[in-house]
């Protein structure tokens, strides 16, 4: 399926507010492409949504004549809220997901007491992938892989020799993601990581997050060799021991700041919650729930 001589042009949008890359990646054959975990703009404090990275990403691809085809979410984010719905109406494409949404949308959606109306299907998404799945954008065919542990959704997306893990894995000297949310799992996303880590060495890797330790400079492309060669967390550990590695890591993390407003957001497929008797629309604070 991995077809390494296709070469998308993959452009990463850095928001620092949330240290998250958003990409675009084009069909080297036309000028089709896909967005990758896209951006609104939040503050929290003061209940503000706005859209300057959004803005951004689709003056970005009328300037180059693009059509986007597909807006994918790798997972249901916890750290920033998406712009796909706001994206798709600007520039059209298919907003796609992994099919175990579903499992996301159950737990939270009881965790924030959402009612029966709140949908619990997936069906907010245009297209929910299962393990395997392939899609197209332009002339590019693209596979999704499922690779849970940090989430049950997680999904790695691989276009031509580039590869969009998610969360799954950071560069190599930033480790992986935790896996210590409802449903997350230490030893699934070792497994997983191991499935990425077995796609061709001089596939291309993009990161969602990147943080800069040790006060490095952004970054978020690497190769698969790299990741094998130097992860800190993965490189020459046993599944045993990245697990103990990783639970114990998490045991010291606080909750990602924006993971209230996120939630409630991404499991509606970016859609704000409904507004209320009054029209306005209000985020939940669930009280000792998380």
């Amino acid at each position: 399926m991995t077809d390494m001589t296709i070469k998308p042009k993959v452009t990463g949008f850095f928001d620092a507010a949330t240290n998250t890359i958003s990409y675009v990646v084009q069909d080297p054959a036309s000028k089709a492409c896909a967005i990758v975990d896209s951006v609104m703009d939040i503050d929290y404090a003061a209940g503000r949504i706005t859209y300057d990275h959004a803005d951004a990403m689709i003056a970005f691809v009328r300037d180059n004549g693009l059509t986007v085809d597909w807006l994918i979410e790798t997972h249901v984010h916890a750290d920033h809220l998406s712009a796909a719905p706001y994206i798709q109406t600007a520039l059209g494409g298919k907003i796609g997901i992994g099919r175990n949404i579903t499992m996301v949308q159950d737990t939270f959606g009881k965790i924030f007491n959402e009612g029966t109306e709140f949908q619990r299907d997936g069906s907010q998404f245009d297209r929910l992938f299962d393990d395997g799945d392939t899609y197209t954008v332009g002339t590019m065919t693209c596979e999704a892989i499922h690779t849970p542990g940090h989430t049950p959704a997680c999904m790695t997306h691989i276009m031509g020799d580039a590869a969009f893990v998610g969360d799954t894995l950071f560069m190599p000297d930033g480790g992986s993601a935790r896996a210590d949310f409802p449903g997350g799992d230490a030893g699934q996303l070792y497994d997983s990581i191991q499935r990425v880590l077995s796609l061709p060495d001089e596939m291309r890797l993009f990161m969602c997050h990147d943080y800069g330790p040790n006060g490095r400079d952004i970054a978020y492309e690497t190769t698969v060799a790299e990741e094998k060669a130097n992860n800190i967390h993965i490189s020459g550990k046993t599944r045993e021991e990245f697990v103990k590695l990783r639970t114990a890591r998490d045991a010291t993390l606080a909750m990602p700041r924006l993971i209230i407003p996120s939630l409630q957001v991404n499991m509606r497929g970016g859609e704000l919650p409904p507004p209320d008797e009054d029209g306005k629309r209000y985020l939940k604070v669930p009280l000792n729930g998380l």
